[in-house]
């Protein structure tokens, strides 16, 4: 094999294999990237076994010899991000691999890309079109609600509901949930069952990362033990997590007599980091009073001191404390433009508040015990 590719191009689709191969492994082969050269492109592949991913790049790329061979990630990273080269040229030979550039040269060893294993093509006729920036958006306004350190290994992935029309991305860790609905076309009748399309969080932000606002729309097949999805110019392999989700509709509050207001984003984050100066890891809820047309924050730590912002609101009805993670709720507010307006629906100091916007996203936090 021997190409020459523009260093930058090349650069940004290395680091988003690289982030796929994992830093230790038993298996130091999976501590590679492959590179196949062939058809007037280079396609990289990297897998840790769990997640995959191959990945074509055009731009920028001279085929001179057609091929295959293994580049280490670390090194040829340090390579690609210390280089001052426009171009850098990759030719194999019996001892490894050359890297050579205007004013640098390089040798690595070289691996055998046989004994590299295989990432799964997308050949599904199953499938859901989904619009790249909605896809985008459901991972952002999810992922973050995932408990990866669970133990519940259901809880540590994204659920993606796939129905003829709909598609849903849900992510819990038991005390608050994060829904993000939007509009998908099912090619060949494809849905997915139930509750077991979990993907893990790291797979889903890898997923994600692969993605462009260029591409239009993303394919996405959920099969029985993994997802697959394809771009323009990715597809990437996961395994799904095992386990079945827990029923979150469940978890979406159903009340006829609950308050409902109308807030937007900027002032609430704004007042919420005021409030939250004086918390700290042990104490970390925040006291949101209702009442007399003012939403008021309080916090309280012994060692620290107290806390008290006012924010006017529409509001002239009974009193209602809720007393809340203030980290739960600046979650929501940093996936959100602070010029989004949502709704707020409240019922008692022992209820859920539940947040909403009008493009389809919901989010439930569970109230904490008052200690003052």
């Amino acid at each position: 094999m021997k190409i020459t590719c523009q260093r930058e191009s090349l650069t940004n689709a290395f680091a988003l294999a690289a982030s796929i191969a994992p830093a230790r492994s038993p298996k130091e082969i999976l501590q590679n990237v492959k590179v196949t050269a062939a058809g007037g492109k280079i396609t990289l592949t990297a897998t840790d076994m769990e997640v995959g991913i191959r990945l074509d790049v055009e731009e920028g790329v001279e085929i001179e010899t057609e091929g295959t061979a293994l580049l280490p990630v670390q090194r040829t990273m340090a390579i690609l991000r210390e280089s001052n080269d426009e171009s850098l040229s990759f030719e194999t030979d019996d001892s490894g691999i050359r890297v050579q550039g205007s004013h640098s040269r390089f040798r690595l060893p070289g691996n055998n890309p046989d004994e590299f294993p295989s990432v799964a093509g997308f050949e599904e006729d199953k499938y859901h079109v989904i619009p790249t920036r909605l896809f985008r958006e459901m991972v952002k306004r999810t992922v973050f609600a995932t408990d990866a350190e669970s133990s519940r290994f259901a809880l540590g992935g994204v659920l993606l509901e796939m129905e003829e029309s709909r598609v849903n991305a849900v992510g819990t860790d038991g005390r608050r949930l994060a829904r993000m609905e939007g509009a998908g076309e099912a090619i060949g009748g494809h849905q997915t069952s139930g509750t077991s399309t979990i993907v893990p969080t790291r797979a889903i932000q890898l997923i994600e990362r692969a993605l462009s606002d260029k591409d239009e729309s993303v394919d996405v097949a959920a099969r029985s033990n993994d997802l697959l999805v394809r771009t323009p110019r990715a597809m990437i392999y996961s395994r799904l997590v095992e386990g079945r989700y827990p029923n979150w509709r469940q978890v979406f509050p159903q009340r006829e007599n609950a308050v409902q207001l109308e807030m937007t984003v900027g002032p609430l984050f704004a007042a919420l980091r005021q409030a939250a100066i004086v918390t700290d890891h042990e104490s970390r809820g925040i006291d949101f009073t209702f009442a007399d047309g003012t939403l008021k924050l309080e916090a309280s730590t012994a060692e620290i001191g107290e806390s008290h912002i006012d924010l006017p609101i529409a509001y002239d009805g009974e009193p209602i404390v809720l007393t809340m993670d203030h980290r739960y709720v600046a979650d929501f507010c940093k996936v959100l433009d602070n010029e989004t307006n949502f709704i707020l629906e409240i019922e008692s100091g022992a209820s859920p508040a539940l947040l909403t916007t009008d493009d389809g996203y919901g989010y439930v936090i569970m109230p904490m015990a008052r200690d003052r």
